[in-house]
């Protein structure tokens, strides 16, 4: 089969770009009330994610020297789930990857998967915190705000899901996603969160916002200083913003979607699924006012995904090298922990970009390119 002439396009998005991050973050976070909630010498554990975050290691740097100068002595805990393979090393590793560890940020990083009870949700789901987080004097979230690769809600990713999944650890992310199966998983993320504020650990956080180009675009000081129900409102806001950021392929259908890389420093489901229309669970198109996109090729893993093979399964065909890239063991915790086992079906592969498109161009109607 004769392949097409390839003709480079480039889509344009305004760009949100935030000049000056520490800057920026020092004027945020010394116009609210943090300072004055915590005494001098108090323990603050500053939770940071497994997300591939535009310039996340400054972010962290700069909310580090921030609680250094209010007489704080801050320490960094990995807010994860299952990432990492699940193990308190792993975890430590997906963060040093990100340019995160004492020699970069000047605080150690405490990585444990070690958890404390804190009781039952109404719902009855048993809620457990990081140990670490639970020793400190107070914990301060470094969370992304943007839409979940799951569902679609009013709270998707962002503080509340931090506070649920990434403080809850391995045995908290089991847990959830069981329940969050059966009551969904935006009322899982609020009645979670919600239990871990009761505590009055949590200060809050400094909410992450990117634009279309994956640049930072917003970084917002959030407080649970004004009540639970502000703070969700604060999170709403936010999340309805980034929403508005967003990029779209550029076509309202496409017959193959190529697609370079995967990899859950890119998205927590290996891919975007409302960029590239598809549902964890195997659905074709299931996002409303999206592009209608019918085969996909995936061709890599990407570097900082630690392996994890998680979204193949979204793709129709894949690279070969993508498959011999696969370490199983972390793909199959992360996947059975998130209840997601389709994510990580193995498709059709190929050992060349040819080979691919010419054999999958036939099963969308394309005798010949």
């Amino acid at each position: 089969m004769n392949l097409p002439r390839f003709v480079l396009v480039e889509q344009s998005f305004p760009n949100r770009r935030i000049p000056n991050i520490s800057e920026h973050i020092r004027n945020e976070l010394s116009q609210a009330d943090f300072a004055r909630r915590v005494p001098k010498g108090a323990r603050i554990a500053i939770g940071a994610g497994s997300r591939g975050i535009a310039n996340i290691a400054t972010i962290v740097k700069s909310v580090v020297d921030f609680w250094k100068e209010q007489g704080a002595k801050p320490f960094i805990i990995p807010a994860m789930g299952s990432h990492g393979a699940a193990t308190a090393e792993g975890q430590a590793d997906v963060l040093a990857h990100y340019g995160i560890h004492e020699a970069t940020v000047g605080v150690p990083v405490i990585s444990s998967l070690d958890v404390v009870p804190l009781g039952k949700t109404p719902e009855g789901i048993e809620v457990f915190m990081d140990k670490n987080a639970y020793d400190a004097d107070a914990v301060f979230l470094v969370p992304r705000v943007k839409w979940h690769t799951d569902f679609a809600g009013a709270v998707e990713s962002g503080l509340f899901k931090m506070m649920a999944i990434g403080l809850g650890k391995f045995a908290g992310a089991q847990q959830y996603h069981t329940f969050a199966y059966r009551i969904g998983l935006e009322a899982m993320i609020r009645t979670v969160g919600a239990k871990m504020f009761s505590t009055g650990k949590v200060l809050g956080g400094l909410a992450i916002q990117e634009g279309a180009h994956h640049e930072t675009a917003g970084m917002v000081a959030v407080t649970t200083s004004q009540g639970l129900e502000a703070m969700i409102a604060h999170e709403e806001r936010l999340l309805r913003e980034v929403k508005s950021w967003m990029a779209t392929l550029p076509a309202p259908e496409m017959d193959i979607l190529i697609v370079d890389e995967i990899g859950k420093n890119i998205s927590g489901a290996g891919m975007d699924t409302k960029i590239i229309n598809r549902s964890v669970n195997g659905h074709y198109n299931p996002w409303p006012n999206t592009p209608n996109v019918h085969r996909i090729y995936a061709r890599a893993l990407s570097e900082l995904t630690y392996h994890s093979g998680v979204g193949l399964g979204m793709a129709d065909v894949v690279h070969d090298r993508l498959v011999n890239d696969i370490d199983w063991k972390p793909t199959y915790i992360n996947s059975l922990t998130a209840s997601t086992p389709a994510a990580i079906r193995t498709p059709i592969h190929f050992p060349s970009d040819r080979e691919a498109l010419s054999r999958i161009a036939p099963t969308v109607g394309k005798i010949d390119l």
